[in-house]
């Protein structure tokens, strides 16, 4: 198993979103009109970075960031970029990078597997499903050998939630249901996995309520603030990350489409309590990615 090199006193925060936008070589995480649909939707150019340049960007701020791909072949016909091959980029850069997988969950018996492996040899920490891209319920029986699995290596599950900017645009969305990604779906996987770290991404915007009430109500459900600047916060968010879920919301970018950069100048200006900012910008992520087990 790869080892991780993290000084956590070092770093001012950790990124809990970031994506792996390009293989070594070429392939890219998207096909070609989703891409072009989400960098519309963004307003985004159409940089996709390596990881090792991912590298380099994050080192030179002392953040850690999380690194993962989706992948979603069943439902899109598109080979996403190799577990394998992120585990290793981001090995060569432990100091910042946190390697995530995707797997797929219609994958069955063979996604279980491949868990296991990515953990045991290759220093995986966590995994991250997109229910609308990958068109699955993520209460759907068929992930849960997926998530015992995962609940089982000690390592935690992020979920997209809420409107996506993939396919955003796109005839019919690109084929991209949004009602997979309620996260109150999440509530029936917090219940029947509860050792089972479970990230909720992004402002659940249109249910950020329902994401706020899960996470209040499962110890095991955190929210991760990405791929929205801090100033479109729905209010709620914002008065409950500074009061209830003070230690249950992570920083998280989006990155590339939204820089850390952008975030957290953003971030700056949000009414929250002076101990809250270091809890959210680094302090629950080591708690909820196991940084703080040796």
């Amino acid at each position: 198993m790869v080892t991780s090199q993290l000084d956590l006193d070092a770093l001012v925060a950790i990124d809990v979103h970031t994506h792996a936008e390009i293989s070594a070589d070429g392939h890219p995480s998207l096909s070609a009109a989703l891409e072009a649909g989400k960098a519309a939707h963004f307003g985004a150019d159409d940089a996709q970075p390596t990881i090792d340049e991912m590298a380099a960007y994050y080192r030179e701020r002392s953040i850690a960031a999380v690194v993962f791909t989706v992948d979603a072949e069943s439902a899109t016909g598109h080979p996403p970029i190799a577990n394998q091959e992120v585990a290793e980029s981001c090995a060569r850069h432990g100091d910042v990078l946190i390697p995530f997988a995707s797997l797929d969950p219609h994958r069955g018996a063979a996604a279980v597997r491949e868990a296991r492996r990515l953990v045991e040899d290759h220093g995986v920490r966590g995994f991250k499903f997109h229910p609308s891209l990958q068109a699955f319920w993520p209460s759907d029986r068929l992930a849960y050998p997926l998530y015992a699995a995962i609940e089982e290596l000690g390592v935690p599950a992020l979920f997209h939630s809420g409107q996506t900017g993939i396919g955003a645009g796109l005839p019919g969305g690109g084929g991209v249901r949004l009602k997979y990604s309620n996260p109150m779906e999440l509530d029936d996987v917090a219940v029947d996995f509860p050792g089972l770290t479970i990230i909720c991404a992004h402002p659940s915007v249109p249910w950020q309520d329902e994401a706020l009430a899960v996470a209040t109500h499962k110890p095991n459900v955190y929210i991760d603030l990405s791929g929205w600047s801090p100033k479109y916060f729905p209010p709620q968010l914002v008065r409950q990350a500074n009061s209830l879920l003070k230690r249950k919301v992570l920083f998280g970018s989006d990155f590339p489409v939204i820089t850390p950069d952008r975030w957290l100048r953003d971030f700056e200006g949000l009414d929250l309590k002076d101990e809250v900012r270091p809890l959210i910008l680094k302090e629950n992520a080591i708690r909820a990615l196991g940084l703080d087990d040796g």
